[in-house]
């Protein structure tokens, strides 16, 4: 094929060309006719019969495309909400899950003039394509009064009904099932983008329900935060804790009884949370009137306390923040209830009910006083191994491999110079109503020891709430979150002992939840790693940017969500709560209510 070079003179056919007896005219032969729609009135385009047009119990059956008119084209994106008027006054609130051009003339456009052509060209003539919306068909909304209802699906809409961008933020809260009032957790948007409407303000604000009006509250159906490095979900998680302590928030923690203020307990691995004492130094004026207008709780929380655990030799540093600090100590008499603290690495059964039994003999023997160095003496006895190996109750070998790892605990975990975390629990000190708790761990080098603080601290408050004859009357009395800030390090699963009594505890927390007051929120950058058991059990998940491909899939968001996720930018989050509304994209806040980062 010979080269074409420069064909400015085959741009045309013969007869567009003329000949000499036919000079080609200045204009063209007719005039086309002017189709910019402007969409501020006429909406976005119509829904178009040609492409189908069904509404089917099964969704993959369903077949609903609009057409947008040319002047709309640029404004539209996947995932934006449209409604269709039904005749008789319902609406079909819809979302576009698919666009595509389409040639509206007979041509072959994929041939080296076409291409030269559009080379040549200055921009593509809309008017010369058909350019369709794929709508996925959300709910069928009613006026009802003053309030909007919504139903499924059940009706097919006209022909050429007129669709146009969803703009009204009280139907867009019924389409998507969005409650008008509960914990803020950040703007609806789409790609990114916060959803606009003719409204003062014009965002649309996404809550979690907090009330017993439609069934409990969702904060003890626990959350889960998911996000990879720099993803914003410290940040993120900061904004949802301060809500919780609001000082308007309460819950009964009886059905008629009086109303408290939410505890929260975090355990921060990073040493970030206590923060939430300050103020945060970077939020202007205009920032605090967006927060009043939405009623937000924003600024540094009073109530807040470091309790740092007390680990050997390691020291704590704090000019990162103002929060007051207590010292305090894990006591080795929390062992008796939770046996598994006190192994340095996994047991298998025969093993656990050895040291099962050798703990409950320590204890009847020295008391609730006895310490881990006592312990280790009393294991340290050549006539009691002999005595349990001869009575066939522990054998020798068994007792030796729980000798082992009692003596392989980390250095100066129990009984230090501290008050105990059980007394200042009986002194009303640790769970209070309105207090953040915070747990840092940074400090503590070694990660077997941060992960026993965790997990002894953590056991405590679990089984206080669940346990029909509490020893501490503050755990049990008092609504409670408890935050886990790298929970995949606490919560994973694994084949030894001590993971399923963690796992198996949690769990049962979890299951009790709503009727004890206890909710858990778990933040994590490995959500694949925490056990499946207790991830059942998360209502709400908040997914921010995740990188891995296994990540994503663990967090178990509907298809059409998880592809966005590695693409998302700091503070953009898809959350997935079927019992609050139906997934969506959510934009948290470009500035932190409380102080965050360090200088």
């Amino acid at each position: 094929m010979s080269d074409l070079g420069d064909f400015a003179d085959h741009g045309r056919d013969d007869d567009e060309r003329g000949g000499d007896d036919d000079p080609a005219p200045a204009d063209d032969d007719f005039d086309r006719p002017t189709l910019e729609a402007t969409g501020s009135d006429d909406g976005l385009g119509a829904l178009a019969v040609s492409e189908g047009l069904r509404i089917h119990e099964d969704g993959q059956e369903t077949a609903l495309k609009a057409y947008v008119t040319a002047g709309n084209r640029a404004a539209v994106r996947l995932g934006t909400y449209l409604v269709a008027p039904y005749p008789g006054g319902e609406t079909l609130f819809c979302k576009i899950t698919g666009l595509e051009y389409v040639q509206a003339f007979e041509s072959d456009d994929a041939t080296e003039i076409h291409a030269r052509r559009a080379m040549r060209s200055d921009g593509v003539d809309e008017a010369d394509y058909k350019f369709l919306a794929e709508l996925d068909p959300v709910a069928v909304l009613s006026d009802e009064g003053d309030d909007i209802t919504r139903r499924m699906p059940d009706r097919v809409p006209k022909p050429e009904t007129v669709v146009r961008a969803a703009d009204d933020a009280a139907e867009i809260k019924a389409g998507l099932k969005i409650p008008a009032d509960g914990v803020f957790l950040g703007h609806l948007s789409v790609g990114g983008e916060k959803v606009r409407t003719a409204a003062d303000p014009p965002t649309i604000d996404y809550r979690v329900k907090d009330g017993y009006e439609a069934g409990d509250p969702l904060v003890f159906r626990h959350t889960l935060i998911a996000g990879g490095t720099g993803s914003g979900k410290t940040h993120a998680a900061k904004n949802v804790l301060r809500q919780y302590l609001h000082e308007d928030r309460r819950y009964p923690v009886d059905s008629g009884g009086p109303e408290r203020r939410m505890a929260v307990v975090q355990f921060d691995p990073q040493d970030e949370y206590a923060q939430m004492h300050d103020d945060n130094p970077d939020a202007d004026a205009s920032d605090r009137r967006q927060w009043e207008t939405q009623g937000l709780a924003y600024g540094g929380h009073d109530d807040t306390v470091a309790f740092v655990p007390t680990v050997g030799s390691a020291s704590y540093a704090a000019d990162h923040h103002a929060a007051e600090q207590v010292a305090f100590t894990v006591p080795f008499s929390m062992v008796r209830d939770n046996p598994w603290l006190v192994a340095s690495s996994g047991l298998n059964d025969n093993q656990y009910g050895a040291l099962h039994l050798l703990l409950d003999r320590f204890f009847g023997q020295y008391g609730e006083s006895g310490t881990y160095r006592e312990f280790c003496a009393f294991l340290d006895d050549p006539a009691l191994k002999e005595e349990l190996d001869e009575s066939g109750r522990v054998h020798e070998a068994t007792y030796e491999a729980v000798l082992r790892r009692v003596n392989g605990m980390p250095n100066g975990l129990f009984d230090q110079d501290a008050r105990s975390i059980t007394a200042l629990v009986e002194d009303r000190e640790f769970v209070q109503p309105g207090r953040l708790s915070v747990v840092p761990t940074y400090h503590i080098s070694n990660s077997r020891a941060a992960e026993t603080v965790v997990l002894a601290v953590s056991s405590l408050l679990v089984d206080q709430k669940l346990s029909n004859d509490p020893r501490y009357d503050a755990i049990k009395r008092t609504p409670l979150l408890v935050g886990m800030d790298e929970a995949h390090n606490f919560l994973s699963d694994a084949d030894s002992v001590q993971a399923r009594k963690v796992v198996g505890k949690f769990t049962e927390a979890a299951k009790q939840g709503r009727k004890e007051r206890l909710g858990l929120f778990l933040i994590t950058q490995d959500p694949q790693d925490i056990a499946g058991p207790v991830f059942k059990q998360v209502n709400t998940t908040v997914v921010l940017n995740l990188g891995d491909e296994d990540a994503i899939q663990a967090v178990n968001i509907p298809a059409t969500l998880q592809s966005k996720v590695p693409y998302m930018n700091t503070g953009q989050m898809v959350v997935y709560s079927p019992d609050n509304s139906e997934p969506v994209e959510v934009q948290g806040l470009a500035t932190c209510v409380t102080r965050h980062g360090r200088d």
